[in-house]
Parts: structure tokens; C-alpha cells; sequence
């Protein structure tokens, strides 16, 4: 079995502890989610284990020949297209290939020289090694499982949007199929559907993986283990983060528990010693004072600020807060949605949700009146106040102090502000921080915080929690079910929406769907929903099968059977998929070769896709005979 060891591991900045003395392992198979607050080191540690930052002390060390892939987080490309990005990640392979062409052509041109073929049979077999004769349909596999068609291989790699970016530096990674994984926040910028690609993908991979996320839903559904990076030090737990997050409550509970009769028993012990010191019991308070002395203190526990909330109730408004009535809206030639009709009522909080591009946005400008709708009517109701929190947090000035961004906007006085500030901690010096400087967590609490002193009765929340670290969307969170107002949230965080969101929308292919529960509640109905459709498709599918055949049978059996459209879809299906188990029998191969303590397993996983190929092979088979005479 692999293993990646990190032992005593630390790193400073100057004077500035990174972290300490930290020691783990990640062994193949295991998937370790690295959580901690914006700053706390992670990124640091990933790449002192990558060896794209030196440390101070310790060591990295992994198996003899294992390869360790790591996630970029950004886009500055060297390559035009995707072909060329991938081909860099097989660059190796590629090398021996145009070495095997080359040296083919020599023994073409009649050179039977014995060194030359020996040479040759080397480079065969190296190129062989690296997986030289499955490589492109590996890369079609990755490619197409994050969501790529053929055509997009050759598109310049600088036109894709955000998201199809991180996809394409998820496949750079994966491509290769490398013993570890190291995953700097791999759910950046995915829609839902890719997220749970990640996390199916993620569930099946056979190496260790070691990765970095703030998604707490990702983590429960992809984490077999949580490495936590607190105060310097880490802390490891079993399970994905919700088993965590108990076990580290139960934990610090019982570590305080501990600190405070400790500290009560030194309290005490020091009070006799004082008292006696001097009297008839000196000699019982010099023996106090030596266990004392020898006594193993515990360090006293580190709280984590919290907010306070204080905000006056919200403004009653009408009872319909939101009425969307067949309205449809376009961008240019292209119909964004049409006839699309929904309702807000007040108190609610609403989730919506859909792939990128489904249109959330421009409902969103709709709503606020940023954008006029093609047809049909957006109607807001009596005494109804908007409050909109957008991603890029506009309504902020970065040229302000983050006191003034506060005096300025509602008139407080230095003392007033301060009390506002500290409820969303900001204290001390924090308060003089020039807004521009403060980090995307820093600016998403200043920005929640100016829009609830604005009083609204009515928040729309665009992506609220991206790029924030855990502690600041609980905060988010938190903030959130203390409004007492209405709310409609678009985001993509499943965790975020599971605790605030007591409705869902889903928005696709220009239509909303509606479902009465939070995100598990959707997740649970959509899968029942698909499951009752494959039925009842099934279901009349074979009804539909049982009047042709009967159909057919009254008819004259023709000359020549064509494929249909149908069967043409299947074939080709079927060809990539069996190019898909080809490529992973060829995996299978070479690692037998390069594990033999695991071959046994190996083996029967060789067996099991072998037959899974035959059966493949069967079907397309019984297909390609209808296109003969």
C-alpha cells in the first residue's frame, strides 16, 4: 500500500509560526479533507508537501516510485487549447512516443544494429509503463466525465468561463491517475451536477488523497478522514466533516472540562501551601508544592470569536413579498427563460438553485430591477425592502477605513460604530483597516453587516459563502436565521442551504421546479422523481416494443435491416465505453506489475472489468448484425 508520511513538519515567515510539528499520513484509498480558518496555513502546508515551498523542518516522504498530482488554482496558461494542456500532462509519454517513431524509422531504413533494437525494446517498455497505449482514451474518459465534447478540445483555452477552467485543471490532475492527490478548494466555480461528478469520481479513486475545501458537504459526501489546522498544530479525526464537527465539540467540551477542575485544583493547592507554609503543616504544604511543581498544566483552551446579534426587527411588509407572473427574458437571440412564474411569501427562506447558465442571475437582476423582463410582470409587494448582497460586495468603498465605510453610510458616532463593528468582529485596530486590504471573508462580514443596518425586509443573497473559509459561512449562517426577515438565496452550497433554506427552486433548461423541503429534502424527491420516469419510460417502452413486434410480424421481413438514429446513438455509446474499460484493464495491468502484495485484488478487479468488457462487446455486436445483409 502507498503511503504519503509528513513527519514534524513546520514552517515560519520571519517571526510568524505557520505551523508546527505536524505529523500525519495519507495511505491509498484514504480521501483527507484539510480544513481551517483563511490563514490558518493550509495552502502552505500543500505546497511545502508538493516541495513548491521549503519548510523549515521535518520531512515528506512517499512509497518508492509513487507520483503525487496536485490541483492548480490558476489560469495562466501556457497552453492554447485543452489538446495542448493535456498533452503537457502526458509530456513524459509523448516524449517516448516520438522516440519510439524515430527509432522505428531507423529499423525501417535497414539498420539491424543490436544495440539499436535493444534501445528500442527499452523505450517500448517504459512507454508501455506510463500507459503510452491508453493515454488518449484516459484523457477522452477524464475529459468527458467533466462535462467536454470533442469539440471543445481544440477551442482556445482562455475563451472557457471560470468554472470550465477549474474543470480543466481538475483533468491536468486526474489525467494521469497519480498515486496522491493533493486538492487546493476543488469545488470552486462547480455547478451542482459537476460537484457530484467530483465527489463520485473522488469515492473511486484507488490512490490517497489529500485536499483542501471549505464545502462541508463535499467533505461529508468525499472525506474518509478531517486533518484540522488550528493555533499552529493539527488535529485529526475519523469521518467526513459533520462526524468531525461533533467529535471536535465533544472534544474541546472535554478539554475545558479538564482545564477548569485542573486549574481549580491548582487554585486550591496554592491556597494551602500560602496557608501552612509557615505552621505546624509546613512539611504537608512542602510536599504539595513539589506534586505541584511537577504537575503537567494544561494550556488554556482557545475560544473562537463569535458574533452577537442585536438588529432590531424588520419592517412588516405585505403578506406576498415576490410575484413573478409568465415572465420570460432573453440575451440577444437567446431565450434565457419563458413564461417562468413564482411566488415569495414573507418569512420565507428561499434556495435557488441550477447548473451555470440556467439564468439565476438574470432573475435575480429582474427581481431588483437592474433588468427589464421581455414579457410578463415582476411585482413587489407593499412596504416590501430589498437588500441585495452581491459577490463582488460593490456597495463597498475601498478607499474607506472600515469605521468610516460605517459613519459614513449611517451617520454613527466613533463609540456607536465601534459596538456595531465589534458584533461582527471587527475590534481593536481591525477597525482602521483600509477596506481595499481586508480579505474576501473580511469583506463578505463588512458587506452582511452594512446591508442589515440598512434595514431591509426582503434580502436577495447572490453565492454568499464563495470563497469564504467555514468559520465566516457560519457566521453567514447564523446571521441569516437571526434576520427574521425573507430570504432568497442563490448558491451552490449544499450545507449553506440544508440549515437556512426551508424551499427550494431548481432552475433548468428555462423552467422551475419546486420543491418544500431544504437541499436534502430536493436531493432525496429528484432522486425518486428520475427513478419513477425510468420506470414509467421503461414501462411504456416496452409496451411500445410489444405493438411494433407485432407490428412487424404482419409485415413482409424486409431484404436489408438499416440502423436507426436509436440503435447509431447506442453503438456509439457502447464504443466509448468500451474504450473506457479498455483503458481500465490496461490500468489494472500495470499496477499488478508495480504491486505484487496487492495482486490478489488486483486481480479479481481485472477479472470483474474483463467481464464487464465482454458484455460490452456482446451488445455491440448484436447491434452492428442488424447493419448486415
Amino acid at each position: 500500500m502507498a503511503t504519503l508520511k509528513i513527519n514534524g513538519l513546520s514552517k515560519a515567515f520571519g517571526i510568524n509560526t505557520v505551523f508546527e510539528n505536524v505529523t500525519f499520513d495519507v495511505k491509498s484509498g484514504e480521501r483527507i479533507g484539510l480544513v481551517g480558518a483563511n490563514g490558518a496555513g493550509k495552502t502552505t502546508l500543500l505546497k511545502c508537501i508538493m516541495g513548491t515551498e521549503e519548510y523549515d523542518k521535518g520531512s515528506v516522504k512517499a512509497s518508492d516510485g509513487a507520483i503525487i498530482g496536485y490541483l492548480r488554482q490558476d489560469f495562466d496558461y501556457d497552453s492554447h487549447t485543452i489538446r495542448e494542456e493535456m498533452e503537457h500532462a502526458w509530456k513524459d509519454v509523448l516524449y517516448y512516443k516520438d522516440k519510439i517513431a524515430e527509432y522505428a524509422k531507423l529499423l525501417e531504413e535497414g539498420n539491424p544494429d543490436e544495440a539499436l533494437i535493444e534501445r528500442y525494446g527499452k523505450l517500448e517498455e517504459r512507454f508501455e509503463f506510463l500507459g503510452g497505449y491508453d493515454y488518449e482514451s484516459k484523457t477522452r474518459k477524464i475529459l468527458t466525465g467533466l462535462g467536454f465534447k470533442d469539440e471543445d478540445w481544440d477551442r482556445d483555452i482562455h475563451s472557457f468561463s471560470g468554472g470550465q477552467k477549474v474543470r480543466i485543471n481538475l483533468a491536468a490532475a486526474f489525467v494521469r491517475h497519480p498515486d496522491f492527490l493533493l486538492l487546493d478548494e476543488p469545488t470552486n466555480h462547480l455547478d451542482m451536477d459537476m460537484l457530484e461528478w467530483l465527489e463520485d469520481y473522488l469515492r473511486s479513486y484507488k490512490g490517497g488523497i489529500l485536499m483542501i475545501s471549505h464545502d462541508r458537504y463535499f467533505l461529508d459526501a468525499a472525506a474518509t478522514g478531517i486533518i484540522d489546522l488550528e493555533n499552529h498544530k493539527i488535529r485529526t479525526f475519523r469521518g467526513g466533516y459533520s462526524r468531525y464537527l461533533e467529535t471536535k465539540t465533544n472534544q474541546d467540551a472535554a478539554y475545558e472540562k479538564a482545564y477548569n477542575k485542573q486549574q481549580e485544583h491548582i487554585k486550591e493547592t496554592e491556597e494551602y501551601i500560602r496557608r501552612y507554609k509557615a505552621g505546624i503543616k509546613a512539611k504537608q504544604a512542602r510536599g504539595r508544592q513539589s506534586q505541584l511543581n511537577r504537575l503537567e498544566r494544561l494550556d488554556k483552551p482557545v475560544h473562537q470569536a463569535t458574533l452577537r446579534f442585536h438588529f432590531d426587527p424588520p419592517e412588516d411588509c405585505a403578506e406576498k413579498v415576490l410575484d413573478i407572473l409568465h415572465v420570460s427574458a432573453s440575451y440577444g437571440t437567446h431565450d434565457i427563460f419563458k413564461d417562468l412564474t413564482m411566488h415569495i411569501k414573507k418569512g420565507e427562506t428561499v434556495g435557488l438553485i441550477g447548473p451555470n447558465g440556467a439564468g439565476k442571475t438574470t432573475l435575480l437582476k429582474l427581481i431588483t430591477g437592474e433588468k427589464q423582463p421581455d414579457s410578463g410582470i415582476v411585482q413587489i409587494g407593499n412596504n416590501v425592502k430589498i437588500g441585495y448582497y452581491s459577490q463582488e460586495q460593490e456597495m463597498l468603498h475601498p478607499e474607506y477605513q472600515v469605521i468610516d465605510e460605517v459613519r459614513n453610510m449611517f451617520n454613527y458616532g466613533e463609540g456607536e460604530a465601534r459596538n456595531i463593528l465589534g458584533m461582527f468582529l471587527f475590534r481593536g485596530d481591525d477597525v482602521f483597516k483600509q477596506v481595499g486590504m481586508l480579505s474576501g471573508g473580511e469583506k463578505a462580514r463588512l458587506s452582511l453587516l452594512c446591508l442589515f443596518l440598512e434595514r431591509p425586509n426582503f434580502l436577495i443573497l447572490d453565492e454568499p459563502t464563495n470563497h469564504l473559509d467555514i468559520p465566516t459561512r457560519e457566521i453567514m449562517e447564523d446571521a441569516i436565521l437571526a434576520f427574521g426577515g425573507t430570504c432568497l438565496v442563490v448558491s451552490h452550497d449544499r450545507y449553506f442551504l440544508d440549515k437556512t433554506a426551508g424551499r427550494i427552486l431548481d432552475m433548468e433548461g428555462g423552467k422551475l421546479t419546486e420543491y418544500l423541503g431544504n437541499y436534502s429534502y430536493y436531493r432525496e424527491k429528484k432522486k425518486d422523481l428520475e427513478e419513477y420516469e425510468k420506470d414509467r419510460n421503461g414501462t411504456e417502452e416496452h409496451s411500445l416494443k410489444t405493438e411494433v413486434k407485432k407490428e412487424e410480424e404482419a409485415k413482409p421481413a424486409p431484404k436489408k435491416q438499416e440502423l436507426s438514429a436509436g440503435d447509431e446513438a447506442k453503438m456509439e455509446h457502447l464504443e466509448m465505453e468500451i474504450g473506457r474499460q479498455e483503458a481500465t484493464l490496461a490500468m489494472y495491468t500495470a499496477q499488478m506489475s508495480m504491486n505484487p502484495d496487492d495482486y490478489e485484488n488486483l486481480a479479481r478487479e481485472y477479472e470483474e472489468a474483463k467481464s464487464k468488457l465482454d458484455e460490452l462487446y456482446e451488445k455491440w455486436s448484436e447491434i452492428a448484425a442488424k447493419a448486415e445483409d
